[in-house]
């Protein structure tokens, strides 16, 4: 039997690199799966079903309307806040409009469905929140005012959260990604993903790249009874990140 065998886990934008990842390593830790992304993502139940996972559609930008989606769903035993929205530009460049698009996704979120998933936790006095910041709050980047500033509200969210959750058996904690080789990298940097790689590995004390398979084995332990103490925690997988900020920023 596996660590989380009869659980189940909401994953939001779980069909990108570092989600699909996610939940393949629950699935085969006995976990049902339920993977929330957009209703127009390209071929999104038959790339869910292909993981072994179902499918929610639902947009996370309209908040109360997820809510009540994610309540008709059913209950879950662990809730995955993985959904990003990530936009370079300058900051002055930034709508707000736009900036608070990204703080809806990228935060604001995490609260609207765990008010929801948290009943049933509390419920059966054990539960699981996990949430996703970022290396990025160290300071190491220009263009990502919004997104930076919502992964700063994400920490917050899950210091506090632990507290008034703790109470109740369930954990609260954070997951802070360094440079993770994904296809959104690939497709950002081109035919510079290269330069940028070296750059990545320049940065960190460990000389090797992040792959999403390592952070969906911390994601998996902090589901798992193992970390039952563990909460309120912001854990980086960074590889050891002690560089300064990123070529021409």
């Amino acid at each position: 039997m596996g660590e989380v065998t009869g659980k189940s886990v909401l994953l939001t934008g779980g069909l990108g690199s570092l989600g699909r990842a996610q939940a393949a390593r629950l699935i085969a830790e006995g976990a049902a799966v339920t993977i929330l992304e957009r209703p127009d993502i390209e071929d999104g139940p038959a790339r869910a079903e292909a993981l072994g996972a179902a499918f929610l559609p639902c947009d996370l930008n309209d908040l109360s309307r997820a809510q009540d989606i994610v309540a008709g769903a059913g209950a879950f035993d662990i809730l995955i806040n993985n959904a990003a929205l990530i936009i370079n530009r300058p900051y002055e460049k930034f709508s707000l409009d736009e900036y608070e698009d990204q703080v809806r996704v990228n935060s604001s979120a995490a609260y609207a469905l765990t008010t929801v998933c948290a009943e049933h936790m509390k419920a059966q006095n054990w539960g699981r929140v996990i949430n996703f910041t970022s290396v990025t709050l160290k300071g190491i980047i220009d263009g990502y005012v919004p997104y930076i500033a919502s992964k700063g509200a994400m920490l917050g969210l899950t210091v506090s959260l632990a507290r008034e959750l703790g109470r109740h058996g369930i954990t609260v904690n954070a997951v802070a990604p360094g440079a993770v080789v994904s296809e959104a990298e690939a497709r950002v940097f081109g035919d510079a993903a290269g330069a940028y790689s070296d750059w990545v590995l320049e940065q960190q004390c460990i000389k090797t790249r992040i792959q999403p398979e390592d952070v969906a084995e911390l994601v998996g332990f902090l589901a798992s009874p193992r970390a039952s103490l563990i909460t309120g925690q912001n854990i980086l997988i960074d590889g050891g990140w002690q560089g300064g900020k990123a070529p021409g920023t």
